[in-house]
């Protein structure tokens, strides 16, 4: 897991077997589906088109050890199964709301298969549900600048923890990366010190 993120999850990283729900696809999603990639996950990302390669390698996913299906279709639940069999980690984003009963019927063959998914949207009985709160880009000023970062509010639910858990992150960083916001500590000057650099 990204550092900042593992804090508010209900383990210390994805569990196996297990679906994840986030609201948005977006720096997030990249990040999660990176950090397994890293150590030799293959991964998948099913019915989100707009998320595209160059953003994918530039969070960190190893391109060799992805699979895109940017259009499944109405059958993207069959797709989604036979992906499990062989992909560590699935991004999906279903193409229309999802009934318990799929959401049963896809479980064994995720926990059979020790595969993870991350649904953008909400999915019955997922292990965790992530949000993004609140943001605020830096970077733009009035009228000129380009966007550097984005500092978000990550809200985190989950089966054994129903009330939130929050953290502040970099969602992204000035790097593309998300990590944890660190405010440094202030350090107070000696009021005769701090005069005699002024004078």
């Amino acid at each position: 897991m990204p550092d900042g993120v593992a804090e508010v999850l209900p383990d210390p990283g994805l569990r196996r077997g297990s679906a994840y729900a986030l609201d948005a696809p977006g720096a997030l999603l990249l990040a999660l589906l990176a950090e397994p990639s890293k150590d030799g996950a293959w991964c998948g990302v099913v019915g989100i088109p707009e998320l595209g390669a160059e953003a994918a390698h530039e969070a960190g996913v190893a391109m060799d050890r992805l699979v895109l299906v940017p259009d499944p279709g109405r059958r993207w639940l069959s797709v989604v199964a036979a992906l499990a069999e062989v992909l560590g980690v699935i991004a999906v984003r279903p193409s229309g709301s999802v009934s318990p009963a799929d959401a049963n019927r896809l479980a064994p063959r995720l926990r059979d298969r020790e595969s993870t998914m991350l649904v953008v949207g909400q999915w019955p009985r997922a292990e965790a549900t992530l949000r993004v709160e609140s943001s605020v880009w830096s970077g733009v000023g009035t009228g000129y600048g380009h966007l550097e970062g984005r500092e978000a509010t990550l809200s985190v639910t989950s089966k054994r923890y129903p009330m939130p858990r929050r953290t502040r992150l970099l969602l992204p960083g000035p790097d593309g990366r998300v990590a944890p916001v660190t405010t440094p500590a202030s350090v107070e000057i000696p009021t005769q010190r701090r005069l005699q650099a002024v004078g």
